[in-house]
């Protein structure tokens, strides 16, 4: 049958930087340390496409996710993001015009939470992992591997509070008293999604839920699927003692990664990303920043 594929295309000086195709569907079975894990992960896989093929083989992509993929109900891989590495890798194995290959997997992760030990269950949260592939011109192949995750919590608005707080002291004088300045006072409330995303060095590994600890400990404070009222009013109480702009989650999340992930190297990249979905406003706040665990431990010295 005759490759349209490999046939020259109309615009023969152009060359595509991705082609591949997205939102594939698999169960992973990953096996960590004492415990094994299946995600319900949506793959994206890509490679470029030199100037003198009309198109990419993307019956190679399906062929090789399901022979991965698949095949981890009786072989489990280590982590999410070595199954993305291992993809990357052979997509340029399989596709030998290209010189480039990424692999995006998001995933479906759930680990137990609890305002108590009564309390605990299984909540939602989501797993990213990212894999990069070059090869170079005497044919090596390198990869580059990204974990995150992302935590859904709350934040308290700091400036509402301060001036519903002096409001409120002309209105009830009493709430001038020195000994009650640190009485939380009424704010809006946002749902605050936060992403933290490693760019690992050869050899270097984290654990997901230590991610999502270092994410829920940098919100005003975690939200649970499971609270009675008094739970309900220990949570408000929680975060608007922790009154926190979209900047101050950012900023307390970096500031935390040195004592946090103390063995990972300095040459880690770190990407942070927040997103409070604003109550009384009619749009949502946002926060980003991108740097390394070395610049991190820089500044805090």
């Amino acid at each position: 049958m005759r490759d349209v594929h490999a046939l020259a295309p109309a615009h023969d000086r152009l060359r595509l930087s991705r082609v591949g195709v997205t939102a594939v569907r698999k169960p992973l079975v990953v096996q960590r340390p004492g415990r094994q894990v299946t995600l319900t992960v949506s793959f994206s896989v890509a490679v470029d496409l030199p100037s003198t093929r009309k198109g990419s083989d993307l019956s190679r992509n399906a062929e090789l996710l399901a022979e991965v993929v698949d095949w981890t109900a009786q072989k489990p891989v280590e982590s999410l993001e070595s199954a993305c590495s291992s993809i990357a890798r052979e997509l340029l194995v399989r596709h030998p015009y290209a010189t480039n290959s990424e692999v995006l997997g998001e995933g479906e992760y759930f680990a137990p939470r609890g305002i108590t030990p009564a309390r605990r269950s299984l909540e939602d949260f989501r797993l990213f992992a990212e894999a990069n592939a070059t090869r170079s011109e005497n044919g090596e192949i390198a990869v580059t591997r990204s974990i995150g995750a992302e935590a859904v919590g709350m934040t308290a608005c700091p400036c509402a509070m301060e001036t519903a707080r002096e409001k409120l002291e002309k209105e009830f004088p009493l709430l001038a008293d020195p000994s009650l300045k640190t009485l939380p006072i009424v704010t809006h409330n946002q749902r605050n999604r936060t992403r933290l995303l490693f760019d690992l060095p050869e050899g270097a590994d984290v654990e997901v839920d230590q991610i999502l600890e270092a994410i829920e400990g940098a919100q005003s404070s975690p939200t649970y699927a499971i609270l009675k009222r008094g739970d309900e009013a220990d949570v408000v109480l929680t975060a608007h003692r922790h009154p926190k702009f979209v900047e101050d989650v950012v900023r307390d999340l970096l500031a935390s990664l040195p004592s946090r992930f103390p063995r990972l190297p300095d040459a880690t990249g770190v990407r942070v990303r927040t997103v409070s979905e604003e109550s009384i406003h009619k749009y949502d706040v946002t926060s980003s920043h991108a740097t390394t665990l070395g610049e991190i431990r820089t500044a805090a010295a």
